[in-house]
C-alpha cells in the first residue's frame, strides 16, 4: 500500500473497483484545514476521465506494471495491432485504450504498460510528438496573416489538424500527440 505522497503522473492505481492511470495531480495545502491531493484519473478499462480528491496520507492501492516498447503494425476497424520489439510477441488493443489513435503511423514505437498480475495491457503511451506528412489542405489566402490564422489539414494517418496558412500539401509537420496540435514544420 502506498500513500498520496507517492502519487505521480503515469501511476496506475486500483480505485472504485477499477484500474486508473493518474493523468495529472496537484498537492494542495490550504492555509486552513488539512492538505489534499487533487487528481485527474483515466480509467484503463473504458477510457473515462474522472476528477478525484484524496486527503493527505490516504492509502492507495498501486498496480504493479511493466513498461515495454511496442511497434504499431496496423489497424483493422477498432482493433490496433502492436508487436513487442524485444520478444516479437503481438498484441491487439481496442481503439478506446489509445489516447490518440488517429495519429498512429505504421512503424511508430509506443510504450505499453502491462499489468504484472495478469499480463493484460493497461495503457499505451505515445511519443511526445510525431512527424506526419500533410496529404490535403486548402492553399493559404495571401494577405490573410494579420493574426495567427489557421486552416484545416489532413495528414497521412487521416487525422485533421489545424495548421498555419504557410503549410502546403507534401509538407512534413510535427504534431503534439497529447493535444493533437500543430507544433512546427519539419525541414528535410
Amino acid at each position: 500500500m502506498a500513500s498520496t505522497a507517492d502519487i505521480r503522473n503515469g501511476l496506475c492505481i486500483k480505485h472504485n473497483h477499477d484500474i486508473y492511470k493518474i493523468v495529472e495531480f496537484l498537492h494542495v495545502k490550504p492555509g486552513k484545514g488539512p492538505a489534499f491531493v487533487r487528481t485527474k484519473l483515466k480509467s484503463l478499462t473504458n477510457g473515462k476521465v474522472l476528477d478525484n480528491t484524496f486527503s493527505a496520507g490516504h492509502k492507495i492501492d498501486v498496480v504493479r506494471v511493466e513498461t515495454h516498447t511496442f511497434q504499431f503494425l496496423y489497424s483493422e476497424g477498432n482493433e490496433f495491432y502492436f508487436m513487442n520489439t524485444e520478444s516479437f510477441e503481438q498484441i491487439t488493443l481496442n481503439k478506446d485504450v489509445l489516447d490518440a489513435p488517429d495519429l498512429l503511423k505504421e512503424g511508430t514505437n509506443v510504450m505499453v504498460q502491462i499489468n504484472t498480475e495478469n499480463d493484460m495491457p493497461l495503457s499505451v503511451d505515445m511519443p511526445a510528438s510525431i512527424i506526419l506528412e500533410v496529404t490535403y489542405t486548402e492553399p493559404g489566402v495571401k494577405g490573410n496573416t494579420a493574426t495567427n490564422a489557421t486552416k484545416p489539414a489532413k495528414v497521412e494517418t487521416g487525422a485533421n489538424v489545424n495548421v498555419p496558412l504557410f503549410i502546403n500539401e507534401g509538407d512534413k509537420i510535427k504534431i503534439d500527440t497529447a493535444s493533437g496540435a500543430y507544433m512546427e514544420r519539419v525541414k528535410e
